[in-house]
């Protein structure tokens, strides 16, 4: 009989950022379907989200996809995390989504640092002092601009392989720091994506002797901070063919800042400054291109006859996916859009 590995993933309860756990369960042959995943077990004690007296909680598995990283017939389980009783654990944010149907089309730009654990500074920056300012590193090439290559294309490499939708890559503004693009049909299988593609991350930069700074503003100062812009549709976003209703579904979001905030990544005050193309954190704005505003309107929208779907620029690099699809799916629910 074929052995498996079936690595189970999942977020942990530590506040106010949660991150990777995982483990790996050997079985015999496995076809490589969700439903074939069995449910496992994992000591909640260890990881915030159990007390020791009672620490047993459930991984129901969500997502599989091949894990070309490891030798042999290897598989990554995105799973969430249930209470012993099977209901949803209080920190499992993907149980809160509404959108069983699938109508909502998300894409994730997610940021992210590559850090040298030996500095504590991002890559390619010098032990002492700074580099130069920002400028020649977005989507740049060559030494003393793009750095951590190496990094980035073999993790693409790997989600590709993995079956993970990852639409695109780049350099971003500050040195050390690149952006991947996640594109799903289903705010759930968004968020699994996002978070199965950093995992991979993670472990490709742990063979690197790199680490992941998922931090929204990881270096103080004029630097750009690191966010993970979500642009999402649902049905009417993508044919209304309105400049009203996109505008009723902008204004939708004004009144509900502190809970779109809440939920958008620890420390985005340090980020949302007005500055280095972002809204300050206590204001609500939208516009047209507009990407010091808190949600842009794409002009590729507009140039489709109002056709298409929107950016929100607020949440931050560290944020949960499942958590801000469930906020702002919740705000387009509850617009009130003319007829």
């Amino acid at each position: 009989m074929t052995k498996c590995k079936l690595e189970y993933v999942w977020l942990d309860g530590y506040q106010p950022t949660q991150s990777l756990r995982s483990k790996t369960k050997i079985v015999g042959d496995f076809s490589g379907n969700v439903e074939d995943a069995p449910l496992w077990s994992f000591d909640g004690s260890s990881t915030e989200q159990a007390p020791g007296g009672s620490s047993d909680c459930l991984l129901k598995p969500v997502k599989v996809i091949p894990d070309p990283g490891r030798l042999g017939t290897s598989f990554l389980v995105m799973c969430e995390v249930l209470n012993a009783d099977g209901t949803p654990h209080r920190t499992n944010g993907r149980a809160t989504i509404d959108d069983d149907d699938g109508d909502f089309w998300f894409g994730f730009e997610q940021e992210y640092t590559l850090w040298n654990p030996d500095t504590n500074k991002p890559i390619g920056f010098p032990a002492e002092g700074y580099p130069g300012p920002q400028g020649p590193y977005y989507c740049s090439v060559g030494t003393g601009k793009a750095v951590g290559r190496e990094v980035v294309e073999e993790h693409l490499e790997l989600c590709l392989q993995a079956g993970l939708n990852v639409e695109g890559i780049n350099a971003e503004v500050m040195m050390g720091q690149w952006e991947f693009q996640c594109f799903s049909k289903g705010a759930k299988d968004a968020g699994d994506e996002i978070w199965l593609s950093r995992y991979l991350l993670e472990r490709v930069a742990e063979a690197h002797g790199m680490s992941i700074n998922w931090h929204c503003k990881p270096v103080q100062g004029d630097w750009n901070g690191s966010g993970m812009h979500a642009n999402f549709s649902n049905e009417v976003l993508r044919t209304c063919g309105s400049q009203e209703v996109y505008e009723a579904i902008c204004q939708a979001f004004e009144p509900r800042i502190k809970e779109h905030i809440d939920v958008y990544g620890a420390d985005n005050d340090q980020r949302l400054t007005g500055l280095h193309e972002t809204q300050s954190i206590d204001k609500f704005s939208y516009g047209v291109s507009d990407r010091g505003a808190s949600i842009r309107i794409p002009i590729a929208t507009v140039e489709n006859g109002w056709k298409g779907w929107l950016e929100d620029r607020r949440p931050a690099s560290n944020a949960d996916p499942y958590m801000v699809a469930s906020a702002i799916i919740a705000t387009v629910k509850s617009a009130s859009v003319p007829a």
